[in-house]
């Protein structure tokens, strides 16, 4: 069993997490876009939607480097690299992005945030995968004896994009969708998690 697996369900059967279901993110600071970004947008929208890695290249890591650039590069971005917490539990496998508090290394540290991008276009598919995620960032962080609990995911076609959030053993999955055409929002929303982190995490 691997981060693929999973369900809702089997997360919360397998993993022992609660799901619930909320609004997250309240009185969200809208983040102008970026003359690059609008371009790399404008260019890359037609391109965007024939594969997953068509929605990775031309949507989804533009949107992931402008919020890292506002932030000083405070934080890693990783794609496709492997997250392996506890094989017994099958919390193991690839995941699509991983964000760290850490500067770029040749491994992995202190993830915060996974993403996944959602097959088919089908985000409610998509949600058990990137609990599981979740979860397996939280195990990792406890046998690195990282400070990070409370860890956020997201699942996204590129053009829509749901946000979970675990704290302690819940899941909160986002009442609400943010889409590519109000990136402004978008960018608002990924800029509130960073700055939680900083609140808390002394990410720089």
């Amino acid at each position: 069993m691997t981060y693929g697996d999973f369900t809702l369900d089997t997360v919360r059967k397998l993993l022992g997490i609660t799901i619930t279901q909320q609004r997250l993110f309240d009185k969200i600071a809208p983040v102008a876009i970026s003359s690059w970004l609008q371009e790399a947008l404008d260019n890359g929208m037609p391109l965007a939607f024939g594969s997953e890695k068509a929605r990775s290249e031309f949507i989804v890591t533009p949107i992931l480097l402008t919020i890292r650039a506002l932030n000083h590069n405070s934080f890693s971005i990783y794609s496709g690299q492997r997250l392996d917490a506890d094989s017994d539990k099958g919390l193991t496998g690839e995941c699509d992005f991983i964000l760290t508090r850490t500067s770029p290394l040749p491994i992995i540290q202190s993830p915060i945030v996974t993403i996944v991008e959602a097959k088919k276009n089908d985000i409610e598919g998509g949600l058990g995968q990137c609990a599981a995620q979740m979860v397996g960032a939280r195990h990792f962080n406890q046998r690195e004896d990282s400070d990070i609990e409370t860890i956020f995911g997201c699942v996204t076609t590129g053009e829509a994009w749901q946000f979970l959030k675990l704290g302690n053993d819940i899941i909160y999955i986002d009442s609400g969708r943010y889409y590519i055409n109000q990136a402004e929002e978008l960018l608002g929303v990924l800029q509130a998690i960073i700055s939680y982190y900083k609140l808390n995490h002394a990410i720089a």
